[in-house]
């Protein structure tokens, strides 16, 4: 079983300089999701592990590049439901209003 955040054991200690304004914001930040900064930090590391790199897009353009995200998420999941569709069968436009009674009059 591979070691996560969860069951790795804390036996190591790490320090870094860091802003104490910006350390306070940080850790209001974390607090208001429930975590200590430790804790965030931890999941900061173990969600690097899991990408095999940082865990978000570091870009000048990060609108650009979360629009670029986006439209690739939207197509993984608009194949993902194509090959559902293939494989399960598609469905008749007539079937679904026939389905939910659209067109019937009450």
């Amino acid at each position: 079983m591979a070691m996560t955040l969860t069951t790795a054991p804390k036996t190591s200690t790490f320090q870094f300089r860091i802003n104490p304004e910006m350390r306070r914001r940080a850790e209001a930040v974390y607090a208001g999701c429930g975590l200590t900064l430790t804790e965030a930090i931890n999941i900061f590391i173990q969600q690097s592990i899991n990408v095999d790199g940082l865990p978000f897009v570091v870009t000048r353009k990060s609108k650009a590049a979360k629009f670029e995200q986006a439209v690739n998420r939207l197509m993984a999941e608009i194949a993902i439901g194509e090959k559902s569709a293939d494989e399960c069968g598609w469905i008749d436009e007539s079937d679904v209003l026939s389905e939910f009674g659209a067109g019937r009059k009450a």
